[in-house]
């Protein structure tokens, strides 16, 4: 589908589309904060903000057409989505690296499945029966909780044990994100597949337009978060 805009109208009372704006404005302040603070902290600490930088960069611009789509058409801008993910999950998985030196081969090759699958489900590709989101969905959910493992107990959480206090404390801060922040997806995903045959139990008590809420505020607290952690330990 094709989205040709000349403005974005945000009316009154449009809830969603505030969070679309104003997501779209926080990546783009963050954005700019971290490449200017990347000339404040040490050579060794530079290509961790910078990849803080491209992450909150690519999804300011993935904003800027998911706000219009949404303000134009009211529908779900699923595919802008995940395009943006697909780009800015695995950046993220990067920064593990960047701060272990460990890990990162499987940590990326573990997101794009978990965002693949994801997406096979929430656009209702490859439906396998009936069963079609709850079997992508069970696949991108087994993805993430090896994330998860990697980091709580696998080689990353051994690699910074070794590292010292600094980077344990790093590593605790983002697994925090991992786990309570990117554990909101999920939700999102409920909702937005919500065809009453395999659970139907969020479809009779939350709008599927609540899904855009979600993942707008997610993704605004995660991105700029993990960026404001590696902020926060490079200039200590």
């Amino acid at each position: 589908m094709n989205y040709i805009f000349l403005a974005a109208d945000l009316k009154v009372g449009d809830t969603i589309g505030f969070t679309f704006f104003l997501t779209s404005i926080a990546m783009l302040a963050a954005t700019v904060f971290f490449f200017i603070e990347r000339g404040a902290v040490s050579e060794k600490w530079k290509l961790s903000l910078t990849v803080s930088g491209l992450i909150t960069g690519i999804a300011a611009v993935h904003y800027y057409y998911m706000r219009d789509v949404w303000i134009e058409t009211g529908m779900s801008p699923t595919e802008f989505r995940y395009i943006d993910w697909i780009l800015t999950v695995p950046l993220m998985c990067v920064e593990f690296y960047l701060l272990t030196k460990v890990g990162l081969k499987k940590m990326v090759t573990a997101s794009i499945i978990m965002l693949i699958t994801g997406y096979f489900g929430e656009a209702g590709l490859f439906p396998v029966g009936n069963i079609g989101p709850a079997f992508w969905g069970l696949l991108s959910g087994l993805a993430y909780f090896y994330i998860v493992n990697e980091i709580y107990r696998g080689d990353i959480a051994q690699a910074a044990a070794k590292a010292g206090k600094k980077i344990v404390n790093a590593n605790s801060l983002l697994l925090k994100f991992v786990v309570i922040g990117w554990g909101i997806y999920p939700l999102g995903y409920l909702i937005g597949t919500a065809d009453g045959q395999w659970y139907g139990a969020l479809s009779g008590f939350v709008s599927a337009d609540f899904r855009e809420i979600i993942y707008n505020i997610g993704d605004a607290v995660n991105k700029i978060g993990f960026g404001m952690v590696i902020w926060s330990v490079a200039k200590k």
